[in-house]
């Protein structure tokens, strides 16, 4: 088979597609990891006496280096992820339980999921 030089992105683009779709990246076992990880540090942060914005701008920039996909990770699915980690993990975060609501009633949280929101907005009408 010859290819012609304006041919070869669009045979490199397909086989790049193929790929793809054959060999999925393990995405979920990344966002699970992020998650554990996110856990483990917002909840130490918390124990610790961290109020809640120092801990989150943490645990947050954490989540989002740990995130290896093309989209970034929304504050409002970080602080589900740390919810997922600490319920689904109860004996490794025992006293953790109590600083969950914070990840959803804090003014930098809020603010944080109001800036995604509007950017999400922006072609609604």
């Amino acid at each position: 088979m010859n290819v012609s030089k304006s041919e070869m992105p669009l045979w490199i683009s397909l086989i790049s597609l193929i790929g793809m779709t054959v060999f999925p990246l393990p995405v979920k076992a990344n966002l699970r990891e992020a998650g554990n990880k996110a856990a483990q540090v917002y909840c130490y942060m918390r124990e610790n006496r961290n109020p809640h914005e120092v801990s989150w701008k943490a645990t947050y920039a954490l989540i989002k280096r740990q995130s290896n996909g093309i989209f970034k990770t929304s504050p409002e699915h970080g602080a589900v992820l740390i919810v997922e980690s600490v319920v689904q993990n109860p004996d490794n975060f025992p006293d953790c339980g109590k600083y969950l609501g914070d990840l959803f009633d804090s003014s930098e949280t809020k603010r944080e999921m109001n800036n995604t929101n509007n950017e999400d907005n922006r072609y609604s009408f």
